[in-house]
């Protein structure tokens, strides 16, 4: 399992959930996706594109200002 940094911090909705998503696509299944986001609204928006692709969240928190979530390609 590899695990891939996303940086996409001062982007706004559905700027992060749209990189993530590019992102995601050249990994395999159970690889995950570290984003950072300042994007208040990113940790609902993420979950609902969880919900519709299968991905999970496998983590998310806030430090200093910077969310974290960490998603694991389905």
């Amino acid at each position: 399992m590899a695990r891939t940094v996303l940086d996409v911090k001062g982007l706004l909705c559905p700027l992060p959930v749209l990189r993530a998503n590019k992102a995601l696509r050249p990994l395999s299944a159970g690889d995950e996706l570290e984003v950072l986001t300042t994007d208040p609204a990113a940790t609902a928006d993420f979950e609902a594109f969880c919900e519709t692709t299968g991905h999970t969240i496998v983590t998310s928190h806030e430090d200093d200002d910077v969310f974290v979530i960490v998603l694991c390609k389905s």
